[in-house]
């Protein structure tokens, strides 16, 4: 095992996967002179040169659309953003084309494409810059979403993506970047799709988190335990497909359901996973499902005031006392 950043791990997929598949390649703004705007591309323009390690304008519809048509042609492209919400300006190059192109093509074309860079709020970078767009793409059928939490997590997850024959939105909650974790240091190591993981054990509860918002419910856990109440934590890690399987394993144990999701409220993917649980496993429900997100205002600039729009601890702690009764 090895320690690394979130941002080092990162950087450790997109060097293998470079090496290994000459098709791969990055493109987005300051991604190769300044080597990214939170340095993950760091070293990459120096090893593989600019026709590889491609710095755009600030020219989102333009790079995302240039992209789609390399996808179309047998290329693997990696597109970086700046932030996620940049990606709003591309919306149409990445929904109607990215996301229907194999489909409508009859499967003439694959779109085998990454798009990836930091999301959320937390760093008081105003309303318009602290989206968590993961429920918005979710939307779109063809794509794969991916939010992970840990640095061996994020490593493992992005290599695969860039396997992936089909599009794949990949968040990287901005908050992730410096923390530390350990990471396998095997030659390939992969990190399957789809597949959530069981943070924490428990008997009580059953806290279902992806991204930065698994750390605020480790926090809350802390806690939590001080009271004697036994929580299990799932990270998704992966939003669509999300590992229903292993929530219905838990569920059978625990009988209650939290859902901690940094998006705001209205039709977001804690949404559906209450709904498909409610259908699905309603007689393993002890009480109603309970959800903490963001709430459905636009992000504060105002630190604390963000702090408390945002998931924490407290209201964490909160959804969980009341599942409890």
């Amino acid at each position: 095992m090895a320690t690394l950043t979130y941002r080092q791990a990162l950087n450790e997929a997109l060097n293998e996967e470079l090496e290994r598949d000459s098709s791969v390649f990055l493109i987005g703004e300051e991604v190769g002179e300044y080597e990214g705007a939170f340095k993950v591309s760091q070293g990459l323009l120096k090893k593989y040169g600019s026709g590889r390690i491609i710095d755009t304008p600030i020219s989102e519809g333009g790079f995302v659309g240039l992209a789609v048509g390399a996808a179309m042609y047998g290329l693997r492209p990696i597109v970086e953003f700046m932030n996620w919400s940049f990606a709003l300006v591309a919306f149409d190059q990445i929904i109607n084309n990215a996301g229907a192109i194999r489909f409508m093509s009859g499967g003439q074309f694959s779109l085998p494409i990454v798009f990836r860079g930091p999301s959320g709020g937390g760093t008081q970078i105003g309303a318009t810059h602290s989206h968590s767009l993961e429920s918005w793409i979710a939307n779109v059928p063809t794509f794969t979403v991916i939010n992970p939490a840990f640095p061996a997590d994020a490593k493992g997850l992005l290599k695969s993506a860039i396997r992936s024959n089909n599009p794949v939105c990949f968040f990287e909650g901005e908050r992730l970047y410096g923390i530390n974790g350990e990471v396998p240091e095997e030659n390939d190591f992969l990190v399957p799709i789809g597949k959530a993981h069981i943070i924490m054990e428990g008997k009580d509860v059953t806290v279902v988190s992806s991204g930065y918002s698994t750390h605020v419910v480790l926090k809350a856990t802390e806690e939590l335990s001080k009271e004697n109440i036994s929580v299990e934590l799932i990270d998704l890690r992966t939003i669509k497909p999300y590992d229903f399987d292993l929530l219905a394993a838990s569920l059978k144990k625990t009988n209650r359901l939290v859902i901690v999701e940094e998006g705001k409220p209205f039709a977001g993917w804690g949404a559906q996973i209450a709904y498909d649980v409610q259908r699905l496993l309603f007689d393993e429900l002890d009480a109603p499902i309970y959800r903490v997100s963001n709430l459905d205002i636009p992000n504060p600039y105002n630190g604390p005031l963000e702090q408390e729009v945002l998931p924490n601890p407290r209201r964490v702690i909160k959804a969980v006392h009341e599942v409890l009764g």
